[in-house]
């Protein structure tokens, strides 16, 4: 799937050396990913460091706290050292470009586990931290101190909060960009949302607006040279779907639809309660065509028979609960689609009372099936 994003011209934005080894392997070069998270390791800035000593450095690594600040110095001293000891790692070497995060402390409009952008939150350096932490990368040789990171929240209904941080952060840029030349970088993160087409949002275009106005009010010899955003959910939540099979109907008192998916296939709602709309693909064994249509009759059923249905999923934990949805009737062996699956699905999938890892099957544009991943098996669990 990283391959085929990337052919579109979208790079890649990593949290760990796995995430970094992955993008490597979709065939990205380091001059197209990006290292950040809240919890690099010693051997993940470690890696960093190598890679432009070795040449081919990162286009960046966004830094979480002065700790990070620290040991990231600390370790580029020593490395390019010893690289200018060498003649021939000397003429390899090149800079790494460090971006420092900040935690605007906004209140995003969205479910508070999603709001990484608050006071208080673990994301993210304040204003004073994050000055301090960009005098101590610039007096290290090796390392370019080049700009601000910064991620208000996710699934944002609104620009209001959105727009106050990436104002701080312009602030910020400006203030420090006063008196470190190459500090030009603003990466404004993500946050789009993805939600039920029946529910007002506000669209990338939206937020885009917001920027013009809040850099033209900067001096115009400290205005972000560079900017970048992480769409992520965006470009691929809408294009993966978990399809599941009904195990039980119940009244009890209201319609209760158990399957065979739950939260070891898709976490997100039994985490921090997203909901994740579902169709029927088949009503008492007879096919349904319109993944949940909203026209007056979809595949030869009337949707005046939807009914509402409370859907959970098959695991030994009762937050495995996929909320209530409308849906036709239906018996056991039916089948199901829970939509907007494409971010957070697989990756944060498990093996979780024991149940192997389905497959993935990519739909082609042509209709045709690719088998992406193979279902997992009982002998590989353990």
């Amino acid at each position: 799937m990283v391959e085929r994003v990337s052919r579109l011209g979208f790079d890649a934005n990593v949290v760990s050396r796995g995430e970094w080894s992955i993008a490597r392997r979709a065939g990205l070069p380091n001059s197209r990913i990006t290292l950040e998270g809240v919890g690099k390791t010693d051997a993940d800035l470690r890696a960093a460091v190598d890679s432009a000593a070795a040449g081919e450095p990162l286009r960046w690594i966004a830094i979480e706290s002065l700790d990070e600040a620290g040991v990231l110095t600390e370790l580029a001293g020593d490395r390019f050292r010893r690289a200018r000891g060498r003649s021939a790692g000397a003429d390899r070497a090149r800079p790494l470009d460090v971006l420092f995060r900040l935690n605007p402390e906004v209140t995003p409009e969205t479910h508070a586990g999603l709001a990484v952008g608050r006071s208080g939150s673990k994301f993210g350096m304040t204003a004073s931290e994050l000055t301090e932490a960009v005098d101590l990368v610039a007096r290290t040789g090796g390392l370019v101190a080049r700009g601000i990171h910064l991620h208000v929240g996710s699934q944002l209904r609104a620009v209001n909060a959105w727009r106050d941080g990436a104002r701080r952060a312009l602030a910020l840029l400006a203030l420090v960009a006063g008196t470190r030349e190459r500090f030009d970088t603003l990466d404004v993160g993500g946050g789009f949302p993805v939600t039920d087409p029946n529910e007002s949002s506000p669209e990338p275009e939206r937020f885009a607006r917001e920027l013009p106005e809040l850099i033209a009010a900067l001096p115009s010899d400290r205005r972000p040279e560079r900017l970048a955003i992480e769409p992520g959910r965006a470009l691929v939540a809408r294009a993966g779907f978990v399809v599941g099979r009904v195990l039980h109907v119940r009244d009890r008192p209201e319609r209760q639809v158990v399957l065979d998916v739950g939260m070891t296939e898709l976490i997100r709602p039994a985490l921090y309660g997203a909901n994740h709309p579902i169709a029927a693909l088949t009503s008492l064994g007879r096919a349904i065509d319109g993944l949940g249509s909203t026209d007056s009759a979809v595949g030869g059923f009337s949707n005046e028979g939807f009914e509402p249905a409370v859907v959970e999923g098959p695991i030994c934990e009762s937050t495995d609960h996929l909320g209530e949805h409308s849906l036709p009737p239906l018996r056991r062996g039916d089948l199901v689609a829970i939509r907007d699956a494409g971010a957070y699905g697989t990756s944060l999938g498990s093996t979780y009372n024991g149940r192997p890892r389905p497959p993935q099957v990519i739909v082609e544009r042509d209709g045709s099936l690719t088998l992406a991943r193979r279902r997992g098996s009982l002998a590989a669990l353990g």
